[in-house]
């Protein structure tokens, strides 16, 4: 029997008086049952490395106190019954209830332990709408994992602190390069930060603009999470309404908070998925410049347009450095690598590096080693150019599905770019209702309600397809069908 027991030599208890303890709360922790033999005493010196001595006299006081027992000719056993006034607990009263167990919290601690859950529900039906995640079966495991293996075998250096809180500079100017050909991003290597995803790029900007009080104006409906960044630093937010055309430039001109911040999915806005046309996207810059605002641009999945020919980013048609980018691998590889960047004006540099330095150094060294391989070798834009046929064609069988089963019953909303789109239905039915009968045979959907800050509109559903196949996507909606049309 082996008992893990923990004895300190340096200690100025007696070894012995320490292995009494611990023999005692393994008794009391019923890790040594009742009537349980204990190892002799000379086994046990043996595999503690102490003198039979020692343990001899740690078993004859704890026979004393009444924990064990000896029999003739068997050994030392655990007693039967042990001693009553020791195994009587009294509960020990609490002088703080647990609604002031976390009187400490700062503001952001506050704001976390009142929000509602950061990420949102994800439906475990066998054919799932669910979003956000790529085909990560379709991820060339195999050539990834030799990249890894190549830095593995070759450099010491990944042991060691990066020399860069920035990253790791050829990546950063393979980033840096790639933007340019496929978004119009305009930056030098030095301005692409890299971090762990977005969602830390999100928390950085928010981290270093915002103080208590500030205003940031955000789509509405959008995204969670950069909210809660934004809420977490006291910051108050304004919902700017989304239309076909992207975020009402008009109706942000109306407000007159003087913004620090806005927030914006330009590319495939989330969750509508609509796209900011270039009209808007000249006149926000405008705004922005004239008011002084600076624009957060999250792009996650803008590699992925269907049919239109991409638009800029807006990043590249600043002129003023007004813009930040924000980029992610999660989307486009898989969730698990943590990779991200910002595109940032040359005057943050310093600032930005500084913050990724004081958060956490900097971004793991091997994944950005093989990253900058799969880039610079050509591996990325090849697995872009097929998942992008694939993605295409779930996207397709997805759009018609709906149409067909639904008709003029359905109306669809970002179809033309990322991996999601959102659908929606005429229909009398509250979303949760909706949710409910979908659910009872096997599909799972996700309501855009919980995405709003202002009044939330029935019937607005999102759908992802990345991770469905065409022949479960045509299943999902005719399941869909029948229990929605049921109805009228």
């Amino acid at each position: 029997m082996d008992l893990a027991l923990s004895l300190d030599r340096a200690a100025a208890t007696p070894l012995y008086q320490q292995l009494a303890e611990a023999l005692r709360c393994a008794v009391l922790q019923k890790r040594l049952k009742p009537s349980q033999q204990l190892p002799p005493s000379r086994v046990l010196a043996q595999s503690l490395a102490i003198s039979r001595v020692t343990v001899t006299q740690s078993y004859d006081q704890l026979v004393s106190e009444g924990y064990l027992e000896t029999r003739q000719g068997a050994g030392t056993f655990v007693c039967a019954q042990l001693p009553e006034t020791y195994l009587q607990t009294t509960a020990i009263a609490s002088e703080t209830s647990p609604s002031t167990a976390l009187t400490q919290l700062s503001r952001f601690g506050t704001s976390l332990q009142a929000a509602q859950p950061l990420q949102g529900p994800e439906p475990e039906c066998r054919i799932s709408f669910r979003y956000g995640n790529p085909a990560m079966e379709l991820f060339p495991l195999n050539l990834w994992r030799r990249l890894l293996n190549r830095h593995c075998q070759s450099s010491s250096s990944l042991l060691n602190y990066g020399a860069d809180a920035a990253g790791y500079l050829p990546l950063r100017a393979a980033i840096a390069d790639y933007l340019g050909r496929s978004r119009a991003v305009q930056c030098s290597p030095e301005q692409v930060i890299i971090v762990n995803g977005s969602q830390q790029a999100l928390e950085l900007i928010a981290r270093l603009t915002l103080d208590a009080g500030d205003w940031v104006a955000v789509e509405d409906p959008g995204y969670l999470g950069a909210r809660y960044c934004f809420a977490g630093q006291g910051a108050h937010l304004q919902p700017v309404p989304v239309d076909a055309a992207g975020i009402d430039v008009d109706k942000l001109r109306q407000y007159h908070h003087p913004f620090k911040l806005l927030y914006i999915t330009p590319s495939h806005q989330f969750p509508t998925g609509v796209t900011l046309s270039l009209a808007r996207r000249l006149a926000l810059l405008d705004w922005a410049q004239a008011t002084g605002t600076l624009i957060l641009e999250d792009d996650y999945d803008g590699e992925y347009r269907y049919g239109d020919c991409p638009i800029p980013a807006l990043q590249g048609l600043d002129r003023h450095h007004r813009v930040i980018y924000v980029g992610t691998f999660s989307k486009i590889l898989f969730p698990a690598l943590r990779l991200g960047y910002l595109v940032v004006p040359p005057a943050w540099i310093p600032l930005v590096s500084r913050a990724k330095w004081l958060c956490d150094r900097h971004s793991p060294l091997l994944a950005q080693y093989a990253l900058t391989d799969f880039l610079v070798e050509g591996h990325f834009e090849r697995h872009i150019r097929r998942m992008r046929q694939r993605y295409d064609l779930r996207r397709q069988v997805l759009v018609r599905a709906l149409e067909a089963e639904f008709g003029d019953r359905v109306t669809i909303l970002g179809a033309n770019a990322g991996i999601h789109l959102m659908a929606k239905f005429a229909t009398s039915l509250p979303d949760a209702l909706v949710i409910q009968r979908a659910a009872q045979v096997d599909v799972g959907m996700i309501s855009a309600q919980g995405y709003c800050l202002g009044k939330p509109k029935g019937g607005e559903f999102i759908f992802g397809y990345s991770q469905l196949n065409e022949v479960q996507i045509e299943q999902g909606i005719q399941k869909l069908a029948r229990v929605l049309l049921a109805e009228s």
